[in-house]
């Protein structure tokens, strides 16, 4: 990789730019680990004076996962700088309902509050747009109104397949999945203090105290039938997270991350 860059380097005589998207997901694989490390040396050599500069963007849409790319010395950019990117605003909506092409004009003011209601994603706005221009009983008055239900449904969708997955959980995986909620950076997985906190997450669920059976190789598996679910993510080196925030706050909302922490 280093000889390749060089080359590439010396030939455009210009700093060469990698950008990464959804970089997080390379330290869930020892080959994805080495390529890091692969990659920090190419930096290294095409930084020298021999050559013209590497730079290398880094960019996911989760920030904790993303974070463990630098924040242990185990890892190739360990202390690089992370910069948090701003959500989309109004000025994103405002382009959206410019461009949008509907037979009726839609308030930006009103969509972007839809927007942040529905978690700021863009891909809900666009297929909610879609259904409509494919209704043709549609009376163009009643478009606004519809594409606030569209985008409302879609999103409470989401959210209740997710809850429905988190139901059916069994006690020990609804125990792990909200203590590392509550725990966030902090989570430890195996240690005493938390092996105590699932005990006390299954007793808040209702299990009788003479049931609470919290051992390392439960964890362990509740841990596997977390990832198999697509609830936790992990690293490499073992290192645990919850896959995406929306997990933590429908747990919030419910109640389940009280005296967890």
């Amino acid at each position: 990789m280093t000889t390749a860059l060089a080359a590439l380097s010396d030939e455009s005589k210009k700093i060469i730019v990698l950008m990464i998207d959804e970089a997080q997901h390379a330290i869930t694989t020892d080959e994805g680990v080495a390529a890091l490390f692969a990659l920090k040396a190419a930096r290294d050599e095409l930084n020298s004076s021999k050559h013209h500069g590497l730079r290398i963007v880094c960019t996911g849409s989760n920030r904790d996962k993303l974070a463990m790319l630098r924040n242990s010395k185990d890892q190739a950019f360990f202390g690089a700088s992370m910069v948090q990117f701003p959500t989309l605003d109004q000025n994103f909506i405002n382009w959206f309902c410019a461009n949008i092409d509907l037979a009726y004009p839609l308030d930006p003011s009103n969509v972007f509050e839809l927007f942040k209601e529905s978690g700021y994603r863009p891909e809900l706005l666009g297929a909610a747009a879609d259904e409509i221009r494919f209704d043709f009983a549609l009376d163009p008055v009643t478009i606004p109104e519809r594409f606030a239900t569209l985008v409302r449904a879609q999103a409470d969708e989401l959210n209740a397949n997710l809850k429905k997955v988190i139901h059916s959980l069994t006690p020990i995986q609804s125990a792990v999945i909200r203590v590392m909620s509550a725990k966030g950076d902090n989570y430890a997985p195996f240690e005493a203090p938390t092996m105590e906190l699932y005990a006390k997450a299954m007793e808040q669920a209702g299990i009788a105290e003479h049931d609470i059976k919290v051992e390392v190789p439960g964890v362990q598996q509740a841990l596997i039938a977390l990832q198999e679910k697509k609830l936790v993510w992990k690293a490499s080196r073992g290192v645990y997270a919850v896959d995406e925030h929306v997990i933590v706050d429908l747990l919030g909302e419910a109640g389940l991350l009280e005296g967890l922490s």
